[in-house]
Parts: structure tokens; sequence; C-alpha cells
């Protein structure tokens, strides 16, 4: 695929978020659907195979392609989940995990721990950021060239064991042995909630799993203490979660048993999900923030908020996923989730994209989208609109391919160089975020929250970055270093400050150069004005 350079700093971050399970998920219950199966034309030719064929073969291995690329032909969500990976996949959603409660880094072949969980076991215990892990189970575990994987099996495991670990603490040249019960530590999914000024609420959902109403609820409740009238949602990478999540949220936002989302499939009725009860927001100017890596559940809220004029969707298309999953667990341990129904927003809109193609078309259309153009000039979407949807109000929406916004942001790619690319594949600037604050931890003590060190850190960290790239033999031109110097400054800060108070500090920084979220606060200054705008705009490129 021949991409032009500009567009390279952002591909990864698109590929990775095309290699999570993206969906909408039904929540598990205990009444599983009886499946009626049986003796078929597949188990018999596996059976064959197994007999008589002349090689030995592995038969796990043998199922788990054969059933990959049967339900890859069906349709891009269904998908096989082995037994191996079915715990980590369910903790993501599920909203918790058991382990020790660490966050870590490996850096320089060394676990360091970026910071110890709010209520976990480690740092009851007084484990703190910066700590090494050298030692676990009377194992060396520094310069071995550990990996990610190798570390949770060390330290993850069933609540109440044990597990002995000792660390080195830099600052004081000392080894402590800890003897650490495992303990249940949640996963958040939503990142940060603050206020951006005095009447505008911010909150980041990462993902919709099965705490993430609560922890909404929580936050939108801490933001009402400091005066909230305005709530920016930001829903940007958030590859969805279970619809019951995004229901919940949806429903903080409407009245009167609005109808939220329906789905509908061959073998399922259609079922409504409305709004049952008083939510804690259904007054005050509501902006929700999508982008291309937007999806499902996400699209659910969005789709919602904008087909009863509840609020205003600003950014880029959405991703475009419409279809509804359950899990059906196999007897080895594994599962399938499997496409049940689709979804349709309250206007009638299926946000579906086209499978029609194949699967390898599908999983690159939103790479399609940079090589299009689109991305940078909404006159470029091609809507492909047959039938035309209307909001509460009147105002036009789209079917097909996501959800378009009210307000376009395109994508900003004036800092964009083969420099940066190089930098952000290789993760160099959160390596050198990791390193700087570890080497400058004592000083950075006398910021004593986010806010103080966005205002107060001045630091112009380029120059010592630049130094740090040459050691790594990474090239650059002066041209370049003009082109990134300010984004990798902003962000090089945003990280220091991520490692010092987790996501609330980074967002604290990037939010202040985070052109979408800009865009969200000029247009909490004419609101109703810039709702209006967007749809003329948006009715006069349908005619």
């Amino acid at each position: 695929m021949n991409i032009n350079n500009k567009w390279q700093p952002f591909i990864y971050g698109v590929l990775i978020a095309l290699g999570i399970l993206l969906g909408v998920w039904l929540r598990p219950s205990g009444n599983m659907r009886t499946l009626i199966s049986g003796n078929n034309k597949f188990s018999e030719i596996i059976n064959i195979i197994n007999q008589a064929y002349v090689d030995t073969v592995n038969m796990d291995d043998l199922d788990e392609k054969t059933i990959n690329e049967l339900l890859s032909q069906l349709d891009p969500h269904s998908v096989y989940i082995p037994a191996k990976d079915l715990q980590q996949a369910n903790e993501q959603l599920e909203g918790n995990f058991e382990g020790i409660g660490v966050e870590f880094n490996i850096l320089n072949d060394t676990i360091m721990v970026v910071s110890a969980l709010n209520g976990g076991p480690s740092q009851e215990l007084g484990i703190q950021a910066g700590d090494r892990i050298i030692n676990v189970e009377g194992k060396s575990v520094a310069h071995v060239k550990i990996t990610n994987e190798q570390v949770f099996k060390l330290l993850r495991g069933p609540k109440s064991t044990e597990v002995k670990i000792v660390i080195y603490r830099p600052h004081s040249n000392k080894k402590i042995p800890y003897t650490i019960k495992r303990g249940t530590i949640p996963i958040y999914s939503v990142d940060v909630s603050m206020m951006l000024n005095n009447e505008t609420g911010y909150i980041k959902i990462s993902r919709f799993a099965a705490t993430t109403h609560e922890e909404f609820v929580t936050a939108i409740n801490e933001l009402k203490k400091q005066q909230l009238k305005n709530l920016i949602i930001d829903l940007r990478g958030n590859p969805g979660g279970y619809l019951t999540a995004a229901t919940e949220i949806t429903d903080e936002f409407l009245d009167d048993k609005k109808l939220i989302v329906y789905t509908e499939g061959r073998t399922q009725s259609r079922v409504d999900y409305k709004a049952e009860k008083e939510g804690l927001f259904e007054q005050g100017k509501l902006i929700l923030l999508i982008d291309e890596g937007s999806a499902s559940a996400s699209e659910i809220l969005s789709g919602a908020i904008q087909d009863w004029d509840r609020g205003i969707i600003i950014g880029r298309r959405s991703f475009g996923k419409g279809l509804v999953q359950e899990p059906f667990d196999l007897k080895d341990g594994s599962a399938i989730r499997l496409t049940v129904a689709r979804y349709y927003t309250p206007s009638g809109r299926c946000i579906q994209k086209t499978y029609k193609n194949g699967y390898d078309e599908y999983e690159h259309e939103v790479l399609k989208r940079y090589e299009d153009g689109e991305l940078e000039d909404s006159s470029k979407l091609n809507l492909g609109d047959t039938v035309i949807f209307r909001t509460a109000k009147g105002r036009i929406v789209h079917a097909g391919g996501g959800i378009t916004p009210d307000v376009f942001v395109p994508l900003d790619t004036t800092y964009s160089s083969t420099f940066l690319t190089q930098v952000l594949s290789s993760n160099l600037l959160n390596q050198f975020a990791y390193s700087y604050t570890d080497k400058h931890r004592i000083e950075l003590k006398k910021y004593t929250n986010a806010k103080q060190f966005n205002a107060q850190f001045s630091e112009h960290l380029f120059t010592e970055f630049l130094t740090y790239t040459k050691t790594m033999d990474i090239k650059f031109t002066a041209q370049e270093i003009n082109r990134s110097a300010q984004y990798i400054n902003s962000h090089l800060k945003a990280l220091i400050a991520r490692q010092l108070w987790r996501d609330q500090g980074y967002f604290t920084v990037i939010s202040s150069t985070d052109k979408p979220i800009q865009k969200a606060l000029n247009v909490l200054g004419n609101y109703e004005k810039a709702l209006t705008i967007s749809t003329n705009k948006i009715e006069q490129k349908i005619k």
C-alpha cells in the first residue's frame, strides 16, 4: 500500500485500533441459549484427517485455523477466542483482574514500577513509582530480556495467593523484600474526568465495560460539585464493549422513555432499549468527540445523541460497526463471539459499513480514508446514502459507514515527518518520558498537582530529546525538526505528567493543545447556531 509520508505517524495507531476486538457485546448470562449440534460434514472431514492423513497433524491447531476461517466468511466481527486468551479478553470487559496492582514498564531491560494502583496490594505495602522489581520468587528478573507477557505470568494470579518480590529503590539505594497477597485490581474505563474551565467538564471513556456506567456516574457527580454546566465526552479511539453500558450512559442524557437503540436479527426479534429513569445530565450543553477509531458502543451513544438533537457530534466519521455479538462458551474453555443481530439508532439507521468485499478490504477501509483525503477534507467523504434519515428536529443524518459528525475537525498533519514516524514507531517518546521522570523524580515533587505542573513546568525538552534519539541511531533533518518540534515537546510534557499523575496528568496537559477539544470549547460558545450551520452544510452536500 502506497501511503504518503505525512500519514505515516498515524498508521501505527490505526493498525493497533483495528487489531482490537471491536464490538458491541451482549453481557453473558446464566441462561445461555441451547444450540442443537450433531454430526456434520465439517466434523466428519476432521475425523478422516485425524485417522488417515499421511503426516502427524496437530489437530488442535487445525481446529482453530478452520474455525477462524469459517467465522471470517460470515462477517468481520464473529471471532473465535482460544481458551488461553479468553481470561484476558474478558478482563477488559469485566473491569478487573487479579494481581499485585502495579503499572509497569520495561526500561533498560528492568521492570520499573510506573505507579502502584490505588487501593491495590502494592500501594498498601508502600511500593512506589520508580521502584525496580529485580527478583520474583527467588529468581532474578533484571537484565534477562524479560517480556511483558512473562511479567504478567509472574505477578498476576488468583486472589489471596502470595508472591515474593524484591525491589530496588534508586533514590535510597536500597533493596527491599516484599511478600504481596494478590487482590482484585480494577481496570478503569473512564480514563479521566476534569473541569476544562469554570463551566465545562470533560470525561474520557476508553471502552464500555461492566463497570463503565458506575464509573461515569461517579465522575459526573464529582463534576457537578464543581458547577458543571457543559459536558464534553471524548469517545475517540473507543472500540466499544457492552451494549448495556452504552445504553445506561445514554439514559443519563435522554428523558421521556426515548428510544436509545434497537437490535434485530434473523433469530432475534426486535428489542428496544429506552431511557428508563431520570438522567444525571438531561439539561445542559453536550458535545461528543469521535473519530475513525470510535466504534460500536461508541456509535450507539453518538447515534442516539445525534438523532434526538440532544448534543453536537464533533470530529471525524466513526468506524462504522453496527453488528451485535453474543458469547458462546465451548467445551474446552474457548469461546466464540457470534454476530446475532444488527443495531439501529432511533431514526432507524444501521451504520454498519459494507464487508461484502471480504475481510482484508474491510480491515483496511480506515486506512483508505487516509489515502482518499477524507480525514483532511470533509467534502471528500462519500456519503453513499440511498435512504435519507432525519433527527427529531428534521436534520439530515447518514446511515452506512459510521456516524458522520455535525462539526468536522480535520486530522492535523502539519507536524508530520519521517523523523516523527521513526520516533513513534520506536516508542521513543514514552521511553524518554520514563527516563526523564526517573532521573528527575525528586525535583518533580515540587509540583503538587497536574494543573500546577502544566502552568509552571517550562523545561524545553526537545534539545535533550534530540540527543537521546541520536543514541538510538535515528536520523533527521533541520526541516523535520522544525516541523515536529512543537508536537514532540508538548507530548513529552504530557507523558511526564502521566508518570506523575497517570491519565489525569496527561489529559490536563494535552487538552490545551488538543484541536478537537479546543474546537468543542469554541462551539459551546455558540451552541445552537453551530448545530444549525452543520445541518445546513450537510443538506447542501446531499443536494
